[in-house]
């Protein structure tokens, strides 16, 4: 079971919540207190009669037009039905599912004036897996993700669509099924449900933990291709990077020197080697690679924040009796933090195309060209590096920040918008692109090490080539590599090399 309560979430509950790995949230009673005492003050300010932004006045350029009580809960349902105007594809469900958590533990904080039991049936949704269908397109970013969100919120009044076994499914029919009561939205409900940052932040969450993983493989694949190489791990020492202390680079340094422990390859060309250093793409591994670590740290910060912040407007202050109109639906620091995450990515593609250029490239090293068993009889693994490199084409594509494109919305009251929905989209993208980058580099890197037996690699890097030959075979003439790609892929998404690399890391260390 998982507790939310505002202020404690951490990014690795809510992959477990997206993928389906945790289903039973609950809210904690201190939150439960908060999140009563909030809507307290809101039924206060109404008897009073002051006007506030989006519970007694319109929305956005409207917010000068007094709305009358007998029209006020109208409005809400109005706000959510016009603002449900997405387009394109539908987000995963993973992602939608995180979407609802973040949603809810945002409200949980106690600053959004809602029911507890608006909060309770988005926890129902997760519980009972009914999952919104929430299209792709319609967010700028700020005044918060409305249109996804929308979505969501349409399926807690028992309208819009969610996803079935077989397509589109009825909320209302998937409410029904379950034994879920759709909600009629009070003052200030519609607008809390579609006010905030979390269709942005769920994408970039899972975007993020994705990348982690991929800058672990990273090191793998890196150390892999230099035994295959015959590269030296002599720029890994430690007294080099200790002169440039920078946190990830540190880490990558002390990574590859772990997987690269013991290796019978290295003390195969240890003496009258007459090559005096690597490439830059063997040799400064740890200062590229530390580079994406140490800007996926500062993302890691940005984000942790992030989930466990209040993000409509506007806030409400029961403690203080106050309700403040503000600004914290923007999403600026996390479109800059998802601009920048798609940018890392595409350099750490960058150079992993760079090091199978030189696998593949007889030019470069001494093994066959293409890493075939019978060149110019067969092209070996030469078109999965052209597959690369159209990967890496697209992902400098992605890294234009979409996050310098702000553009006038509402009647230029919303005349500055951070287009995260954007940055997301192009981030997650980007970090798959990059796991298929990694899985060619993994497979050439594998394929290198076969012209080298007996000798074998680094205790990492022989585990780790293990496991990659259960899943691929070595290459013994041309045969179609699409889905061995997608093999590697998927062994990279999963984390089961990550494993591999912590472990060494782990044992290195003791």
């Amino acid at each position: 079971m998982l507790e939310i309560d505002g202020h404690s979430l951490t990014l690795e509950d809510v992959r477990r919540v997206a993928s389906g790995v945790e289903t039973n949230v609950t809210v904690s009673a201190d939150a439960r207190r908060a999140i009563d005492a909030s809507r307290q003050l809101v039924e206060r300010v109404l008897e009073s009669g002051e006007p506030v932004y989006g519970v007694t006045t319109g929305f956005g350029r409207l917010s000068e037009i007094a709305v009358p009580p007998e029209s006020r809960l109208r409005m809400q349902e109005n706000l959510v039905r016009s603002h449900a105007t997405g387009v394109g594809g539908t987000l995963d469900r993973e992602v939608g599912r995180a979407v609802i958590l973040l949603r809810a533990n945002s409200l949980a904080r106690g600053n959004s004036g809602v029911r507890h039991e608006v909060v309770e049936l988005l926890l129902s949704l997760l519980r009972s897996g009914i999952d919104p269908l929430i299209p792709e397109f319609g967010s700028v970013g700020a005044s918060g993700d409305l249109a996804p969100l929308a979505h969501v919120a349409l399926c807690l009044m028992g309208e819009g669509n969610v996803h079935g076994d077989e397509g589109p499914v009825p909320a209302r029919s998937a409410l029904e099924r379950s034994g879920l009561e759709p909600v009629t939205l009070r003052e200030k409900e519609g607008l809390a449900l579609i006010n905030g940052t979390q269709a942005t932040t769920g994408q970039g969450v899972l975007a993020l933990l994705a990348a982690e993983q991929a800058v672990e493989t990273a090191e793998l694949a890196g150390a892999m291709s230099l035994e295959g190489l015959l590269g030296t791990p002599t720029p890994f020492d430690e007294r080099v990077h200790a002169n440039r202390p920078h946190p990830g680079q540190m880490t990558s340094a002390s990574r590859l020197r772990a997987l690269l422990t013991d290796s019978e390859i290295r003390e195969s060309h240890r003496h009258g080697d007459p090559r005096v250093q690597d490439a830059y793409s063997l040799r400064c591994m740890p200062q590229v690679h530390g580079a994406a670590r140490d800007v996926m740290r500062f993302i890691r910060g940005v984000l942790e924040i992030e989930v466990n912040s209040s993000t409509d407007n506007p806030l409400v202050f029961a403690a203080a009796g106050e309700i403040l109109s503000a600004g914290n639906f923007h999403a600026q620091l996390i479109a800059e933090s998802l601009d920048f995450l798609a940018i890392a990515c595409t350099d750490l593609a960058a150079i992993s195309q760079q090091r199978i250029e030189r696998l593949l490239n007889p030019d470069l090293s001494t093994l066959p060209a293409f890493l075939a068993k019978d060149p110019g009889v067969e092209s070996g693994l030469a078109i999965a590096q052209v597959t690369a490199v159209d990967l890496l084409t697209e992902m400098r594509v992605l890294s234009h920040p979409a996050s310098v494109d702000t553009v006038t919305t509402s009647a230029n009251k919303e005349d500055h918008v951070s287009m995260g929905m954007a940055a997301a989209r192009k981030a997650r993208r980007a970090v798959r692109c990059l796991q298929y980058e990694l899985a060619v580099e993994l497979m050439c890197a594998a394929q290198a090490l076969e012209f080298l037996e007996p000798l074998k690699p680094g205790l990492g890097v022989a585990e780790a080539y293990q496991l990659i030959r259960q899943h691929v075979p070595p290459l013994a003439g041309d045969r179609v590599l699409s889905d061995e790609i997608e093999r590697l892929r998927e062994l990279v998404d999963s984390g089961a090399l990550v494993d591999i690399v912590l472990k060494h890391a782990i044992s290195t260390a003791d």
